[in-house]
Parts: structure tokens; sequence; C-alpha cells
């Protein structure tokens, strides 16, 4: 075989290599369902080259799925903040983030301190905010004019029509309402146990207010809907649902904070492709980027200034119910111990036996 044929034969090969994919960049994307909107990974795709490649999983997978590969298999993740640190302090799965790749313009200011101190192991943090979601107060306004933070719920003048559930976040808001900061007793289990059992002896002398405990959450809207509870403990996506049925009925974020979950960025310890798993990060932290995953989801995004760019309807929920101190105010959920859900338990169960 001569030299030119030679050439000619690398050269087709090296052809075919790029049309069949071979040497293409690939991100491997491991999210929420919804987290990756089929038109952003399109235009991701067009203005990097990069192609993505998504598998859809939950918090429970995801740690599952890094910890039988000790952090291969994927470029990026996006666990919930408050499952990184414990599971990176036993299993090693992530890297720490290097925040100078991220333009921390596009991102909340208070998001994204308080993912860094929450996924924060040994000195460094492994996250970057991305999706939230918060529970607060859904008020009937016409009924319960004055309901504006948790202690509501354990006003006699709202007898008979008040509702929550019988679980530890029900335990942290009523904490936080009495001005007190049940996080920062996680390291101090007697402490900690010593405010809940307060906050559940509350509860317990109250008990005559509620009309019910609710389990399900359509049936509470429907509660809601029929006025036979005029002020629960919920989430910001059921009030403003049924805010779209009765203007008189809207989420409220209470003053002493909304209680808030975050979904993060985070990296794979063995990620290939790290530079297109910032890029991703960054691409999806645009505030028009960021509003067409929350006009289709109803969750809030992490990205300064997405809210001009959400359909009305969705702006208008938020203006509604957050200002932006009310976001500034929002407590984030960190990592809870173990021995301390044990505590929770333990009251709430002495709530629903009380007499």
């Amino acid at each position: 075989m001569n030299k030119q044929a030679l050439s000619l034969m690398v050269a087709g090969g090296f052809i075919l290599g790029l049309a069949s994919g071979v040497n293409a960049e690939t991100l491997e994307l491991l999210t929420w369902k919804g987290y990756a909107p089929k038109s952003l990974v399109e235009k991701f795709e067009k203005e990097t080259g990069i192609t993505v490649k998504t598998t859809f999983s939950n918090n429970e997978e995801m740690i599952a799925k890094l910890r039988a590969t000790r952090g291969a298999g994927f470029d990026l993740a996006q666990p919930s903040q408050d499952r990184i640190s414990s599971v990176q302090e036993k299993f090693n799965i992530y890297q720490p983030i290097d925040y100078a790749k991220i333009d921390a313009t596009l991102i909340v200011p208070s998001m994204l301190e308080a993912v860094k101190k929450n996924t924060m192991v040994d000195g460094k943090s492994y996250g970057v905010p991305h999706v939230y979601g918060t529970s607060g107060l859904i008020v009937n306004k016409k009924t319960a004019a004055d309901a504006n933070d948790y202690t509501a719920l354990l006003d006699p003048k709202y007898e008979g029509r008040v509702s929550y559930r019988l679980k530890r976040p029900t335990l942290i808001a009523m904490a936080f309402a009495e001005g007190k900061d049940p996080f920062a007793l996680y390291n101090d289990a007697e402490a900690y146990q010593a405010l809940m059992e307060s906050i559940g002896q509350n509860l317990i002398d109250a008990k005559g207010l509620v009309k019910t405990y609710w389990t399900n959450g359509d049936a509470l809207l429907q509660s809601m809907r029929s006025g036979e509870v005029n002020v629960a403990m919920a989430w910001d996506n059921g009030g403003w649902k049924l805010n779209a049925e009765n203007p008189d009925i809207d989420f409220v974020a209470p003053k002493s904070g909304a209680l808030g979950w975050i979904d993060t960025f985070a990296i794979p310890a063995k990620a290939k492709n790290v530079d297109a798993a910032y890029k991703w990060i960054n691409f999806m932290m645009v505030p028009e980027n960021a509003a067409v995953f929350t006009n289709a989801e109803k969750y809030g995004t992490a990205s300064a200034g997405a809210i001009e760019f959400y359909d009305d309807s969705v702006k208008a929920n938020f203006q509604r119910s957050f200002s932006q101190a009310d976001v500034d105010n929002i407590k984030w959920y960190p990592p809870v111990p173990a021995k301390l859900e044990a505590i929770e338990g333990k009251i709430l169960d002495k709530v629903k036996a009380a007499q």
C-alpha cells in the first residue's frame, strides 16, 4: 500500500469517527426528571457542541450509583444540599467545587452561601444551588387575615380551622417562630431535645384547635377549598394552585422564615468531563434559561434575575409571596444527624397520642 492510499484511509477513518460521535464531547448528567428540559439541552448542545446524556434519578439512587462506582460514570449530579456532606464524609464520591469557575453573579447570594455552608467538609464545599421549594403557610385571607407566622397554628381564634402535618418540619417551624434557631443546636443533642420537647408540649396544649393533621396534600387542598381549614402549614405550590381558583387563598412566607430545600449541582469524584459540567452549571443559571425550567415545573430557581423571564402567572406567584427579604430569610435545611430524627419521632408520637 502506498503512502497516499494510507493517508486517505487514515483521513477517512477520522472523518467517520467524527460522524459517528466517537470523538464528540459528552456530558453525563445524573439529575431529577424535569431538571434538564429538552429545549435547554438542545440549546446547550448547539451553543457548545457538547452532547448531553441524561439519567433521571432521585437522592437515594444518586447516592447508590455513585457509591457503586466510587464517584465515576457521571460528570454532574444533582443531589439535595442536605444529602451531600454526610455522604461525602463516608464515601468520598464528590469533588470540591471550584467556585472560580462559577459565575456567581448569576446566583442569588444568600442561596449560594447557604449551599457552601451546608455542603462543607473539611473546609471545602461541594455544591452549587439550582432549584428550590419552600413550606410555610397557606392562608384564607378572608377568614384569617392576621395569619402571618406559624404561631397562627396555635391561635385560639382559628380554633377548628387549623391543619398541619405531624412531621419534623412543623417542630422546626414552631421553633423559629419562637425566635429560636433549631439548626444551631444540631451539634448539641441535649439542648435540641429540650427545645423540641418544649415545642411538642405547645402542640399538645393547642391540639384542640386542630381540624386535622393532614397526610395527603390533595385532601388538604380540598379542605381549604371547602372552608373547613383556613390556616395550614404546607408547600408553596399548593397555595399557588388554590390561589388560581380562589384569590382569597394564597401561600404566605411566614415572618420567621419559610423552610426551604435546595437541589444542587455537585461534581462526582471521578467525573471525566469537568469542564463541561461547569459549562452546564453556568448555562442553566443564565436567567433566560433558568426561567424555562421554572415556567414548566413551577419550582423556584437560584438564578438571580430569572423572575423577569417567568410567565406572568408564575411571576405573580413569587411576587405575591416572596419579597427579596423573604427569600433571604428562608431557613434552608442543613444535613440532619440521625440521632436528632429519633428525638423528633418520639415527640411527634407523643403529640399524636395526647388526648
